[in-house]
């Protein structure tokens, strides 16, 4: 066993695990990776929830309780997602402390239906940021067109996002736009900025998975010879586009103002191809002020054999525009991919939360109590 968390973690990168369910809360494992692995932040989603709430009977006695009631399917959800993250922010409450608020987050995403709908959005993120109750909550709006807005009125409120399921290299400025504008906001509403925080979810390996797909198709060596090369060299200028924003005059203001800068984090960072370095989307995207949130897989990996060998993006934007210039040459269009990723991931967790809500109404039907 290396040590590689802990030199990732020197390295400015906050390491939070991409999964969170009852029994790692209740059996201590959760408080064991914070205490053992530097974990510092979890975040979650509706994949992970349904994978959680459809396995094992952690959530009989409270979907027990929830059936006597006779609640709604998805009030019956929502009872018992904000639990588990509540349970989750209290046990991460001391990282968040010393920390200053900058880690120890808990993530709960809005309900993927309302991707589409900004209002909706914004008075879910009120309500979840209510339910929830805990400073160190992250309220996650997706990055689509109607997400944008939402991101702005609910940073203007004083409630910290992550904004997720981001792409491209044009959306996420465009994120970052919507958090400098929710800050200003703030800071005109005479709310004290140092309290708000935000992470932008840029996500990785799908990249390569699907322009990878496309470059097989191609099958010439020239399309081969750019294979698993398309995501690290989006993220990596997805960095660069983070240090000009975060640099900028209209920032400064902000800076002054003691607000806090956007974080990049590394979603989607377990790899698909089994042929490439299990943690692959971990050691080649380090760099101070980031966050990589991992699956346990991916975790265990760079623990046990992780090579972080100090700032691996720092220098690598000029290649890193000439292999996407590259694959675009080839006749890929670097816009179609990530528009079809985003459509694919708001359309795959609408799914996992059609799927939540099928399997919760046959467990609050199974428990509920039989007549008398």
């Amino acid at each position: 066993m290396t040590d590689a968390l802990k030199r990732l973690s020197d390295e400015g990168v906050a390491i939070w695990l991409d999964d969170l369910s009852r029994q790692r809360i209740t059996s201590g494992n959760l408080a064991e990776l914070i205490d053992q692995q530097h974990v510092v932040g979890v975040t979650t989603n509706p994949s992970i929830f349904q994978k959680a709430i459809s396995e094992g009977h952690g959530y009989d006695q409270q979907l027990a309780d929830l059936a006597s009631r006779e609640v709604t399917v998805e009030e019956a959800i929502r009872m018992i997602t904000t639990a588990d993250v509540r349970d989750a922010a209290d046990i991460l409450r001391p990282v968040y402390d010393v920390t200053g608020g900058k880690d120890g987050r808990v993530s709960i995403e809005v309900d993927p239906r309302l991707a589409h709908n900004t209002r909706a959005t914004t008075a879910e993120a009120r309500q979840l940021a209510w339910l929830v109750d805990r400073p160190n909550t992250l309220i996650k709006i997706p990055a689509t067109k109607a997400g944008l807005p939402a991101i702005t009125e609910t940073i203007g409120l004083g409630i910290s996002v992550n904004v997720t399921l981001i792409f491209s290299l044009e959306r996420y400025r465009e994120v970052m736009d919507a958090y400098l504008a929710g800050l200003e906001k703030a800071k005109a509403a005479g709310l004290d900025l140092s309290k708000i925080h935000s992470v932008a979810s840029f996500f990785v390996s799908r990249v390569d998975s699907e322009i990878d797909k496309r470059l097989n198709a191609l099958g010439t060596d020239e399309a081969k010879a750019l294979k698993g090369k398309a995501a690290l060299a989006n993220a990596r200028l997805a960095y660069q586009a983070y240090e000009e924003v975060f640099s900028s005059d209209r920032w400064t203001a902000l800076d002054k103002a003691q607000a806090n800068k956007q974080r990049p984090l590394w979603a989607s960072t377990g790899v698909k191809d089994p042929s490439y370095k299990d943690t692959l989307y971990v050691e080649d995207l380090v760099a101070p002020g980031t966050v990589n949130t991992m699956p346990e897989a991916t975790l265990e990996a760079t623990a046990d054999h992780g090579n972080i060998t100090g700032n691996t993006i720092a220098g690598t934007y000029e290649q890193a525009r000439a292999e996407l210039d590259a694959i675009e040459k080839l006749g890929i269009s670097y816009n179609d991919v990530v528009q079809l990723l985003e459509d694919e991931g708001v359309d795959k967790f609408e799914a996992s939360w059609n799927d939540l809500l099928k399997s919760t109404e046959a467990e609050l039907k199974r428990l509920a109590p039989s007549e008398a």
